[in-house]
């Protein structure tokens, strides 16, 4: 089965997660500078079989364009021009970067390992995708 990979696109750092094999779990990939993205997306495009890639929608409290939307779009456009075969989904992304951090007080992470803005990116992207599979389960 292909694989489902999401994006958390920000304005220096993307946060990466896939999915396994089956489509049943998230997990982070990796966060890069904004500059190595499209060079890795390429790769791994080649290595594995990808389907759908799910990129944050970034949305104010009264669903409007957040201001960081003028970053991600021309990012998506730009991306399916490069990959024209894969299919793009949308889905909200407010509030993963708390959750992200959440995440990491819950799981015990020191102050020093919750500052690492790169493991919030990789995280907030999991959540992306995991709330996507759950989307896409729940509509079955």
């Amino acid at each position: 089965m292909p694989r489902i990979i999401a994006i958390d696109y920000g304005q220096k750092r993307v946060g990466i997660a896939e999915t396994d094999d089956l489509q049943i779990i998230a997990s982070g990939l990796t966060t890069l500078h904004v500059t190595e993205v499209i060079p890795f997306l390429e790769k791994y495009v080649l290595k594995h079989n990808v389907e759908c890639v799910v990129i944050g929608e970034a949305k104010d409290l009264q669903n409007n364009p957040a201001e960081s939307a003028r970053f991600i779009e021309p990012f998506v456009k730009h991306f399916s021009k490069k990959f024209p075969t894969i299919k793009i989904e949308r889905i909200d992304e407010r509030f993963t970067s708390k959750m992200a951090f959440q995440t990491m007080i819950d799981a015990g992470l020191n102050k020093k390992a919750r500052q690492n803005k790169a493991l919030v990116d990789q995280i907030s992207a999991t959540i992306i995708l995991q709330s996507y599979l759950e989307q896409k389960q729940f509509l079955k």
